[in-house]
């Protein structure tokens, strides 16, 4: 065997480890996140770009728990609340859930369809929103989960395309490295909300339930659900923290394009991901504008089925209903219609007063206040002998863990201090 075979192979038995991880992580990049992080490059350039060092641990951190929670207690986080706590902590976490993730479906959504009319004016943006929720929710009912789950892996990919962008403009690689490894901090209202905004967009709740359901149904389609062995850990291990990586590293090189192009050319305001991709053409070319609105639908198709998919999740195990991807219509009817309302009121939420901006603020407020519990719950159970056996938290683990829970924290005082006093 050749070398380059060798490495052929290599390469060809990781991308088959990857799989709930490498999807969490992407997932992460939605238009809303996608717009947080334009916003920090064209506001502050490049004084942001160090927060990837820092949420990159504690986000595969806090995803390697709750995958290695559902590859022990084989349900989800819901399944687990239900199971080992109180009732009220069930309920309220599936009340805050509930419209933060409906008011992000529906934030993702307009993204979409204003980023399809910038790419072809004569159709309204409402038009495309219709025909890509028609389409995703085909997309999530009809495909078998194997191939819905291999249609999510590769749209990941549609990630790449931030990777590109930045070097399509003149890049001063010494201010690159500067705002990469020396922390620029201003104390001030707007830099704060900021990087409030990037730790509660790359934090969110609802992935930590899609994490644990999904390391379950990609356990259970792989045919390991006999022995949990440490193999299976190490690999679902792999799987995350690639996934981590790649989803800050795309956040991380979305920053660096605003903040050169954007932030350089003088706009330091941007509210929404068409918005960023407008302001791009005329300074970075029609090329990057290109890929950088291709890639706002690209995540979209890859996001929006997480975030309902994760909020039928949580109401089907909290009410005991038959649920899963793996499941026809007829065999789970109550998880495939909860995800087609959390689709519609996405679709509608944004024709009946409610706009993007406002949609965004809301949902970061209730992800603010659900994510520190969350945390803590899931710290607690990822301790906890009884469930975890042998495969409970080691101190590495505990003290990214911990460090998560408290900056998550102060986050949501600052959040809720910022939006409401």
């Amino acid at each position: 065997m050749t070398k380059k075979q060798k490495i052929s192979r290599r390469l060809m038995r990781f991308w088959r480890i990857l799989g709930p991880g490498l999807i969490t992580g992407a997932s992460d990049d939605d238009p809303s996140g996608i717009a947080t992080y334009s916003q920090a490059g064209a506001q502050f350039g490049l004084s942001t770009l160090w927060t990837a060092l820092i949420t990159f641990p504690l986000m595969a951190a806090i995803q390697e728990m709750c995958a290695r929670i559902g590859l022990v207690t084989e349900q989800g986080i819901t399944g687990t609340l239900k199971t080992y706590y109180s009732k009220p902590i069930l309920y309220l976490m599936g009340l805050f859930s509930f419209p933060a993730i409906v008011m992000n479906i529906g934030a993702d959504i307009a993204g979409m369809g204003a980023v399809g009319n910038l790419l072809f004016p004569s159709i309204n943006a409402f038009v495309f929103s219709i025909v890509f929720t028609i389409l995703l929710l085909i997309m999530i009912v009809y495909l078998p989960y194997q191939k819905f789950a291999a249609i999510l892996k590769y749209l990941s990919l549609v990630l790449l395309i931030y990777l590109i962008v930045p070097f399509l403009y003149h890049q001063n690689l010494w201010a690159v490295l500067k705002g990469t490894f020396i922390p620029k901090i201003t104390f001030n209202k707007n830099y704060v909300a900021i990087l409030v905004g990037i730790l509660g967009t790359t934090i969110s709740p609802y992935l930590f339930f899609w994490q644990a359901t999904m390391s379950v149904e990609d356990r259970k389609h792989k045919k390991k659900l006999l022995v949990l062995n440490k193999k299976i850990i190490l690999e679902m291990k792999q799987d995350v923290d690639f996934g981590m990586f790649f989803s800050n590293l795309v956040m991380f090189f979305i920053i660096l394009t605003t903040g050169t192009v954007l932030f350089n050319g003088n706009i330091h305001q941007i509210d929404t991901v068409e918005q960023a991709a407008l302001a791009l053409k005329p300074l970075a070319g029609a090329f990057a504008y290109l890929l950088f609105a291709l890639g706002v639908i690209g995540t979209g198709f890859l996001a929006i089925p997480v975030l309902c998919g994760s909020l039928s999740y949580i109401v089907t195990e909290t009410f005991g209903w038959q649920q899963g991807l793996d499941k026809k219509f007829h065999e789970a009817k109550a998880f495939y219609i909860i995800i087609a309302v959390s689709l519609i009121l996405g679709l509608s939420m944004n024709y009946v007063g409610i706009s993007p901006i406002k949609a965004l603020i809301w949902s970061a407020i209730l992800y603010g206040i659900t994510a520190p519990v969350l945390i803590a719950i899931i710290l607690h159970i990822a301790n906890n002998k009884k469930v975890m056996g042998e495969f409970s938290n080691g101190t590495k683990a505990n003290i990214l863990g911990f460090l998560t829970l408290v900056l998550m924290s102060a986050a949501a005082v600052v959040l809720l201090y910022l939006q409401l006093i």
